[in-house]
């Protein structure tokens, strides 16, 4: 695919919070026609989600939080309920998962398992997002969790029967595409 794509250049519309970037490029039809197009991209560096979950106790650790983008695209109340995720600083994703799980959740986790990667919205993000799983139990809580105040994180951690947060799929009370790929990962692996 790559001698189908040529001349490719990029143009920085913003800077404000990531990079967004025009790109114009030159792509190769079926037919052998070349024709150019214009694309912009958001990047916002990569990132890293995890369900926590306790076979045990059959519960896993979820997230509330206000997010700006789903309030103004209809979430009236603007909270959404997800796994513990963040951007990738120094990319590595099994690292920087252990340190987010911490700062959100308030949970010290050391055995983390990568279930896949996705591109979440690929017409539009670069992102790559790295999914985990990683059991917890009351003595690996180290604080109350909620994220950072510098980072201008004010988090709920929820601890929900596995059963529960499956179902709220169904009742749209969970509508972030990370944390259902993780919640059916969940039920396929037998995790919970």
């Amino acid at each position: 695919m790559q001698d189908r794509i040529r001349n490719i250049s990029k143009e920085l519309l913003s800077a404000n919070w990531y990079k967004l970037w025009k790109y114009t490029f030159e792509i190769q039809q079926k037919n052998g026609e070349w024709e150019t197009q214009y694309r912009e991209a958001y990047d916002r560096g990569n990132g890293a989600a995890i369900l926590l979950y306790n076979k045990e106790k059959g519960t896993v650790i979820l997230t509330r939080q206000f997010r700006l983008p789903t309030y103004i695209n209809g979430n009236t109340e603007g909270y959404m309920i997800e796994a513990c995720a963040g951007l990738l600083d120094r990319d590595n994703p099994e690292e920087e998962i252990r340190r987010e799980t911490e700062e959100e959740t308030g949970f010290r986790v050391l055995d983390v398992e990568k279930v896949m990667e996705t591109y979440m919205s690929p017409g539009s993000v670069t992102e790559i997002l790295h999914l985990f799983v990683a059991g917890y139990d009351e003595n690996m809580r180290v604080t109350e969790g909620g994220g950072l105040a510098s980072e201008q994180e004010n988090i709920e951690v929820l601890e929900l029967p596995f059963s529960k947060a499956f179902d709220m799929i169904r009742t749209r009370e969970i509508r972030d595409a990370k944390t259902v790929l993780l919640l059916q990962h969940a039920k396929i692996a037998n995790l919970v």
